[in-house]
């Protein structure tokens, strides 16, 4: 069995840029309408079986409880933000399984499932976030589908020079900007992949230079300033690791999609996006199923 966990914020966040505006009623909908077509092609044309999506919300979680400076939803376009309720309830119309995540992130949500999942099935986490390569390995991979490369565990260690289990102490000494996370001064990408080629893990650099087993440049400057730092490298890194225990209550079967309600969606497209398709019997190329 193969599953595909769809990173919805992105997918939401993708359409945005790179469909034209769509206004119903003074309301904003072309980036809805942009993500039903693109997951819609998920299953007519890469025929995924097995879908599930996850969302943000809201744009916060228990992250911003740890650190003031993660991530907000504070500039977010409007017209963007106000979208988001209207885009989980359009993959509920199309039939997909949909968690709506507040107190944890979608990341979160798609890391938890694909460890449910992964021990007896094939798994696919379709984003191109980097967070999310921490969850690569023999049965999960990602997938870009803007550049339509699928990301395994040799694609990790190939762009990011550390193995998947690596990526939270990586962005933790790096820093993540996307997600506000600063990073500890000095710590560039290529001393961090360094670094943590040979110890794999924050916790297992010594503090003291001279005991590293290493040849790197600066290495003792690069010490002192994580002995310095290092309580806030072990926050950042904990900012950086994925939850895997949210509660997903599906099992496998309840992935599987089943088809469109012809009428909900009909009712839906119509009402929100005055959108009307030219076949009757079916939407974005999606036809009804047994439900």
């Amino acid at each position: 069995m193969h599953i595909h966990l769809i990173d919805g914020t992105f997918e939401l966040f993708r359409a945005y840029f790179s469909y034209p505006s769509r206004q119903v009623n003074g309301v904003e909908v072309g980036a809805v309408y942009g993500m039903m077509r693109n997951l819609a092609s998920l299953i007519t044309v890469d025929h995924a079986s097995h879908l599930a999506v996850a969302f943000d919300h809201v744009i916060e979680s228990f992250r911003n409880d740890l650190f003031s400076g993660y991530k907000t939803g504070e500039g977010l376009e409007p017209e963007l933000y106000n979208q988001f309720s209207i885009a989980e309830e359009a993959t509920e119309v199309m039939g997909l399984v949909t968690w709506p995540m507040v107190e944890f992130e979608a990341d979160d949500a798609l890391a938890s499932a694909a460890a449910k999942f992964s021990l007896r099935h094939k798994v696919t986490i379709c984003s191109p976030d980097k967070d999310l390569t921490q969850c690569v390995d023999k049965n999960v991979h990602c997938f870009d589908r803007i550049r339509n490369t699928l990301i395994d565990e040799n694609t990790v260690i190939s762009k990011f020079g550390v193995q998947p289990k690596s990526i939270p102490d990586l962005l933790g000494l790096v820093g993540d900007k996307a997600d506000g996370i600063p990073g500890i001064p000095r710590w560039g990408m290529k001393s961090a992949s360094a670094v943590l080629g040979k110890y794999t893990h924050l916790e297992n650099i010594p503090l003291d230079h001279v005991k590293w087993d290493i040849d790197i440049r600066g290495k003792k400057g690069l010490c002192k300033k994580l002995k310095d730092n290092w309580d806030n490298a072990l926050l950042y890194k904990q900012l950086a690791t994925l939850r895997t225990d949210v509660p997903i209550k599906e099992e496998i079967e309840m992935l599987r999609w089943k088809g469109i309600d012809l009428d909900n969606m009909q009712t839906f497209c119509q009402k929100v996006l005055k959108y009307t398709p030219k076949a009757h019997h079916s939407f974005f190329g999606l036809k009804e199923g047994i439900r």
